[in-house]
């Protein structure tokens, strides 16, 4: 069976992306990065969960506090607060620096490890906060320096079944696949109940209710 490395934050996207995976055959080996966020535990939590559905023996769990020592955005820093007010135009707070990119190469030497052919990752780039690291021509660039940087025999491609969806279209595959959206968690800024009013919560629950369904995780109020 083929393999593919799996990023998998334990938010609706990547989770949508891993059972993506899933269906077009791939034995799946997902990895969790652990970086300081601040629903680090919850999202971990998610990871464990999704990762039981999907039967999957292969993970990784990636420590990498550096972010935090980094910080310059309000996921990683404490001294910044989240943002409430409704989705900012261009590249908000919430944006930490190169995430992806660093990701990706994390996942890529996993990938050659393991001897897996595919690397998929949840990115959204119509209906997302506006991060540069979530687009195509991002994608693509990260995706020649890849292969450009690894063995030879190492040819991945990296996969991003969701990035032209729009929220809803993306609800709407999820229940079409019988993804548990009840395990995965989005919020940025709470672990017991989601906030309800980060971009993260707005843009999931904005999908719901264009997809005429209820989300199934607990909200406050």
């Amino acid at each position: 069976m083929n393999r593919a490395v799996c990023i998998l934050s334990g938010g609706m996207d990547s989770t949508l992306a891993s059972y993506i995976a899933k269906n077009e055959g791939y034995e799946i080996i997902a990895v969790h990065f652990n970086y300081g966020q601040r629903t680090e535990k919850r999202e971990l939590k998610a990871f464990r969960d999704i990762c039981e559905d999907l039967k999957i023996k292969e993970k990784y769990e990636i420590d990498i506090p550096f972010f935090t020592q980094i910080g310059a955005s309000a996921l990683t820093d404490k001294s910044i607060d989240i943002p409430i007010t409704g989705v900012e135009a261009g590249v908000p707070i919430t944006y930490v620096p190169f995430r992806n990119g660093i990701f990706l190469s994390i996942a890529t030497a996993i990938a050659e490890k393991e001897g897996a052919e595919a690397l998929y990752i949840g990115v959204v780039e119509e209906d997302s906060s506006g991060y540069p690291d979530c687009t195509d021509t991002f994608i693509n660039k990260m995706t020649n320096a890849i292969n450009e940087g690894t063995k030879k025999s190492t040819k991945l491609q990296i996969k991003t079944p969701l990035v032209h969806l729009m929220k809803n279209q993306i609800v709407e595959k999820s229940i079409e696949l019988n993804v548990p959206l009840e395990h995965t968690w989005s919020c940025y800024k709470e672990e017991d109940e989601a906030c309800g009013v980060c971009d993260s919560c707005r843009l999931r629950l904005n999908g719901f209710a264009l997809a005429n369904t209820k989300d199934p995780i607990p909200y406050k109020g």
